[in-house]
């Protein structure tokens, strides 16, 4: 069994938000390398899927790439919060919608070979529209799009993060087989 084996790490960088540490890294070979690595909250995405098959998404964009996409609400988990709870607060701040009761729909790690990051995805078939979302600037649009768009969406590159790919293609595929 070929194992990298980290030999221990130290700090390099840290804020709120995130650690860059630099890891001695054994491989299987014997041999070493330092290898960077960034240490992250855990974050959580929450929709809902109501009974047309639509599911609430974000038009946004993203500064960081320049690139406009269909996402889920999401956010960092806030510390002794539970998942569940991040996610419900994160989709009620970015949609304005308060989700019913959520179920965990997948875990990934959308980089695994650069950071420890977990991404927990929620949904719900229910929700209730409280107002306005509080925190709008997160968005340009909230819409609910049809489960059955998801594939053509996906493959247009107009849902680029993977966190919601991996959600969008599973809940299209439960839905609609």
């Amino acid at each position: 069994m070929s194992v990298w084996k980290n030999l221990g790490e130290h700090e390099v960088y840290s804020n709120p938000w995130l650690r860059i540490n630099l890891a001695d890294v054994e491989l299987p070979d014997g041999r070493h390398l330092d290898h960077y690595l960034m240490r992250l909250r855990p974050v959580a995405l929450a929709t809902v899927v109501n009974e047309r098959d639509e599911v609430l998404l974000l038009w946004r964009h993203r500064f960081i790439t320049d690139t406009w996409g269909w996402e889920l609400a999401a956010g960092v988990v806030e510390a002794g919060e539970s998942l569940e709870a991040a996610a419900a607060r994160e989709m009620l701040e970015e949609t304005g919608w308060r989700p019913g009761p959520l179920q965990h729909l997948l875990t990934v790690e959308p980089s695994n070979g650069l950071t420890d990051a977990l991404h927990h995805v929620y949904w719900s078939t229910s929700a209730e529209y409280v107002g306005h979302p509080e925190d709008d600037f997160e968005s340009e649009r909230r819409e609910w799009v049809s489960l059955a768009r998801v594939l053509e969406l996906v493959a247009k590159g107009e849902v680029r993060s993977a966190n919601a790919v991996a959600a969008l293609l599973l809940l299209h595929h439960m839905r609609l087989g």
